[in-house]
């Protein structure tokens, strides 16, 4: 929780003066009643005295009166709410190496049923587009609410070339780009980029992640396989049969991306990591943080309180305060 007008909560310092006073007051009291009459006779003059009861009423005044001090800093609380028009692409790796099976049953099969659970998971009243990449970039669906195409479109990615990891940030960044905005302002984007290496060829993946990053579109990457992937390749040449080629991820590459343009880097080992990160993101892209001011409630509460203290004091002595 936090205050609109912190300041307003300095007041709460005059309460210990009140209780300095309010404690004078009560010796004066007693004092002003030792001279009407001998200590001795007091049991007879004043047989049932008050005890806790004389001092419940101001408590709670004193308690209502700190709540109304806290009601006029315009206290407030953060909550979360489905974003309205965001646009998010989601561009998969699909160079050869998304066939290592290190991350089960293999990285390319482990991506897309991440997708899809992804896909379920944000508000629908985010646009999603799909694309793929390996030597170059493929929209396979534009952002969209249609949750059915957008699966259409994860389920055509094939694995198949290279990486050229800087021209899926260029042209994510593109079609982020030409979504239609409102009164002038283009609706929010991101990028989530999964892939399992280094861009190989093409534009630099960086210089693309700074470019998306002035136009506020962060990059949140994630890295996927471990150290010991690999992949069977043919031989070079014309040498006859095939041989097994080390495919490890590069996360400090995918960092550089994402701290670049503003994002949020991820690594995934494992299918049920890469689940927990998308479930993450899901939730994160799809919903934003909110102040909600809760004056009412405190001044609400502050009015219960004044009116049990009036209560009390009414029962007990016949008067308010």
């Amino acid at each position: 929780m936090s205050f609109g007008s912190p300041y307003v909560l300095l007041a709460l310092l005059a309460l210990p003066l009140l209780l300095v006073l309010y404690v004078g007051a009560q010796r004066n009291r007693r004092a002003a009643a030792r001279a009407f009459a001998a200590p001795a006779l007091l049991p007879a003059v004043a047989p049932r005295r008050p005890g806790w009861r004389r001092h419940a009423p101001m408590v709670l005044f004193a308690l209502a009166l700190a709540v109304l001090i806290a009601a006029a800093a315009k206290p407030q609380r953060t909550h979360t709410v489905p974003v309205e028009r965001a646009s998010i692409m989601l561009a998969t790796d699909v160079s050869g190496s998304m066939l290592a099976t290190d991350v089960q049953p293999n990285r390319l099969i482990a991506a897309k049923r991440a997708a899809r659970r992804f896909v379920s998971e944000v508000p629908s009243r985010v646009n999603i587009g799909v694309m793929a990449f390996n030597g170059h970039a493929s929209v396979l669906a534009s952002p969209t609410r249609d949750r059915a195409a957008i699966a259409a479109a994860i389920d055509q990615e094939s694995v198949s070339g290279g990486t050229a990891t800087g021209a899926a940030i260029e042209t994510a960044t593109k079609v982020l780009q030409q979504v239609p905005g409102e009164n002038g302002r283009r609706p929010p984007g991101a990028i989530v980029l999964i892939s399992d290496g280094s861009s190989e060829f093409g534009v630099d993946p960086v210089v693309a992640a700074q470019q998306a990053g002035r136009l506020k579109i962060p990059i949140y990457t994630v890295a996927l396989g471990t150290d010991h992937g690999t992949i069977t390749v043919p031989k070079s040449g014309d040498q006859p049969g095939t041989v097994t080629k080390t495919v490890p991820p590069d996360p400090q590459a995918m960092q550089q991306i994402a701290h670049a343009s503003g994002g949020e880097a991820f690594t995934a080992e494992t299918a049920d990591g890469l689940r927990a990160v998308y479930q993450r993101l899901g939730s994160q892209l799809g919903h934003r943080s909110e102040e909600q001011q809760i004056t009412t409630l405190f001044a609400g509460g502050a009015i219960v309180l004044l009116l049990l203290g009036a209560g009390l004091s009414t029962r007990f002595f016949g008067r308010l305060i």
